[in-house]
């Protein structure tokens, strides 16, 4: 398995310990999960702890009821490297998106080879006369099922020391991928970096004005016709993000349109690896064909 970073502790019997106390103090054991979510927001009232933890420990309660599914990035979604393509190609895909690691895939996303981490093709370009070959450096890729359980994942980043999972349905086929950052927003919230822009948490369809809705990329294809009374096609992508990267042909910027069913589509906020947020305006009776530029 692919051991890249640096080993983080799995004594988890420190943490253990302060919970267990919690619950003592308050209520002795609890007889079920409703129970526990009591006692934590009691200890929260009395202020035993601080919001930020109560927060935290629900986090790592729904974790553990979640699966993979419900936390990967869509395979519509995975910026990706092809195993055929020459430095000077993917070496902006690197730059641009700012990612540590890479699936890199022949053919399709069906058939990912390995995973690029971006220090090791650092590393490389500093010998001497160095000839990249991604078949070279690229390492194993993780493969996990859809249905495998979060925390279990979780344990397993830890233990082994890896940092993303490619994500597999039933039949073999490539359905997102997970990173060990995707399971630790659940717990202690959203991480940013210097690259991350800011999401707009409100609900998934907010309208702005008469003609005008802000759009989580993450809508599922099915709730959008709804709301919007469309016939987009949920073969084509699970999501509403799917379909409008689907129609670019390549991962849309910050401020990219496309016109798709009459209706215009702006991305409003991305981060290189996915559609986060976007922005969607009806036509109005007298609107005259939009021009992409």
């Amino acid at each position: 398995m692919n051991t890249d970073d640096n080993p983080h502790s799995s004594n988890g019997s420190s943490n253990k310990g302060w919970l267990e106390k919690i619950v003592q103090a308050f209520a002795g054991e609890p007889q079920n999960r409703e129970e526990l979510a009591d006692i934590i927001t009691e200890a929260e009232q009395k202020e035993v702890i601080d919001p930020d933890t109560r927060k935290m420990i629900q986090g790592v309660l729904g974790v553990s009821e979640m699966r993979v599914r419900d936390i990967m990035i869509p395979r519509s979604q995975m910026t990706t490297i092809e195993m055929g393509q020459p430095l000077e190609a993917f070496l902006p895909i690197v730059l641009e998106t700012a990612h540590s690691r890479f699936p890199v895939v022949s053919e399709d996303k069906d058939h990912v080879e390995g995973v690029l981490l971006a220090k090791d093709l650092l590393r490389k370009a500093f010998e001497p006369e160095a000839d990249i070959q991604l078949s070279d450096i690229i390492r194993p890729a993780v493969i996990i099922p859809e249905s495998k359980r979060v925390d279990t994942l979780l344990r397993e980043f830890r233990e082994h020391r890896y940092h993303m999972a490619i994500v597999v349905d039933e039949y073999g086929g490539v359905s997102g991928l997970v990173t060990i950052e995707d399971i630790l927003e659940l717990i202690v919230g959203e991480i940013e970096d210097e690259h991350d822009a800011e999401e707009d948490l409100s609900e998934d369809i907010k309208q702005l004005n008469t003609y005008t809705f802000s759009v989580k990329a993450l809508t599922s294809v099915d709730d959008f016709n709804r709301h919007f009374g469309t016939s987009f096609d949920a073969e084509d992508a699970d999501t509403i993000g799917g379909i409008v990267i689907n129609s670019f042909g390549h991962m849309p910027e910050k401020d990219e349109a496309v016109m798709l069913d009459n209706i215009l589509f702006r991305v409003n906020n991305a981060d290189g690896r996915r559609l986060i947020q976007l922005k969607v305006t009806l036509p109005k009776p007298d609107d005259e064909p939009y021009q992409q530029e």
